[in-house]
């Protein structure tokens, strides 16, 4: 039987790092982020402390810490994938260069909290996730190390609880244009959808804007 309420506690959790990249879907090839991490990455975030089946991760508020910064980069990438049908691959025959934009310094606290979802047992109730969730965090426990947009950027993580003051947010307040929310895997076959991702899988956008350095996010406004 599932626990009521089915919602539970908001988190606060600061996520920091060197570099970032939460790449924009319309860039075919370069490398272009984000000006401000997405929900999707910030739940990506949440998931690599604390993720089961039983639990499904909203995010509802995304602080920015720090000014946004660019940095601009040429690095070597290959432009073939591995297969067990080949003796191998030939990295100078496939390295291509490419150009990227990625963020620098960059330092955010998520606002989330997370639903109980159709898949939880009987064992399964709120309060143990909270402080599963909680113990993890503060212990900077992992499933694996989260990263801010590509696996190459790690991220550094803290939780705050027991009323600790949150970090200030920059004064910036400006529109950011549609900004992915996340991507849902089904069957879907429209192909209008084909210029972000194959058949089995469909984006969802939303109007980003900063407001003194915080971005709201309404499930509401979602368009798909």
């Amino acid at each position: 039987m599932r626990d009521s309420p089915i919602k539970s506690n908001d988190f606060r959790l600061k996520v920091w790092g060197r570099n970032a990249c939460f790449t924009r879907p319309e860039m075919k090839v370069e490398r272009v982020s984000y000006d401000v991490i997405t929900p999707s990455a910030a739940r990506g975030v949440l998931e690599a402390i604390l993720w089961k089946p039983a639990i499904c991760w909203k995010v509802t508020q995304i602080d920015v810490l720090n000014p946004i910064k660019w940095e601009s980069v040429r690095r070597n990438e290959v432009g073939a994938v591995m297969s067990t049908r080949t003796n191998g691959l030939f990295i100078e025959e496939q390295r291509q260069q490419r150009a990227a934009l990625f963020l620098r310094d960059v330092a955010y606290t998520i606002h989330a909290y997370f639903e109980m979802t159709d898949k939880a047992g009987a064992e399964d109730t709120i309060v143990k996730f909270q402080e599963m969730f909680l113990r993890r965090a503060e212990r900077g426990q992992c499933f694996h190390r989260p990263y801010l947009g590509c696996r190459e950027f790690a991220a550094e993580f803290e939780v705050f609880t027991n009323g600790k003051p949150l970090p200030e947010t920059i004064s910036e307040t400006r529109d950011l244009g549609w900004m992915l929310y996340d991507i849902y895997h089904d069957n879907s076959s429209d192909k209008s959808l084909q210029h972000f991702c194959n058949d089995h899988c469909r984006p969802s956008f939303f109007r980003a804007s900063l407001n003194n350095g915080r971005l709201m996010i309404d499930e509401k406004e979602v368009r798909q």
